[in-house]
């Protein structure tokens, strides 16, 4: 018997075509945390979580031009996608079709930089391990670059986003500066204050558990 895609699976199936010819509207900050990185350090391994069709791979490409990266997907269509765009770059871009719910980087490399771009407000069930792993895949001294919705003061609004697997409750940013030494933490609000969006950068810290 057929086992069915999770919701969030059947939800890309449906978008991947359409996700860059979209988003744009209103995923913002997403080239402006990349040249926030950018300024702060000059990473050589990095990791995408949840990392789409690619765009954002596109931009470190050009950005940190020395620098290996890794981008993981659960959507197998989004990735396809992913694949086409990034074909002349295949032997700098590892691409990897999981969830993300263990670190990745195994006995390898650990990574300087580890990026969620509107992609933790999504994972219900599994932000909490996100950020855990995160921890385990940088190294001592690496960064972790988030932008991604923060709240809304418009229950409609919530109610509407939560139907589109987004959740849209203020959760993120305490565990992230409970997790990672803050140097950028800023909520910006988007369509005359409809809702508001987190930018958060933070460096890793040695943790005894990974000793």
């Amino acid at each position: 018997m057929a086992v069915s895609a999770p919701p969030l699976q059947r939800y890309y199936q449906m978008h991947s075509r359409i996700y860059d010819l979209t988003r744009w509207s209103f995923l913002f900050g997403r080239e402006m945390l990349l040249r926030q990185v950018a300024r702060l350090q000059s990473p050589r391994q990095i990791l995408e979580v949840g990392c789409g069709t690619g765009r954002n791979i596109e931009s470190m490409c050009r950005l940190f031009p020395q620098a290996e990266i890794t981008g993981i997907d659960l959507s197998v269509e989004m990735l396809a996608v992913a694949r086409r765009r990034l074909g002349h770059k295949s032997d700098r871009v590892t691409l990897i079709n999981d969830g993300y719910d263990r670190p990745v980087h195994s006995h390898g490399k650990p990574f300087d930089l580890v990026v969620c771009s509107y992609a933790l407000s999504m994972f219900n069930p599994g932000w909490e391990r996100a950020i855990e792993c995160a921890k385990k895949d940088l190294a001592d001294d690496g960064l972790f670059a988030l932008v991604d919705f923060h709240r809304t003061p418009v229950p409609s609004f919530r109610r509407w986003m939560s139907i589109n697997h987004v959740r849209m409750e203020g959760h993120l940013r305490p565990l992230l500066t409970n997790s990672f030494k803050g140097m950028i933490d800023r909520t910006t609000a988007a369509y005359g204050g409809l809702w508001q969006y987190l930018m958060f950068v933070g460096q890793n810290a040695p943790d005894a558990s990974r000793m």
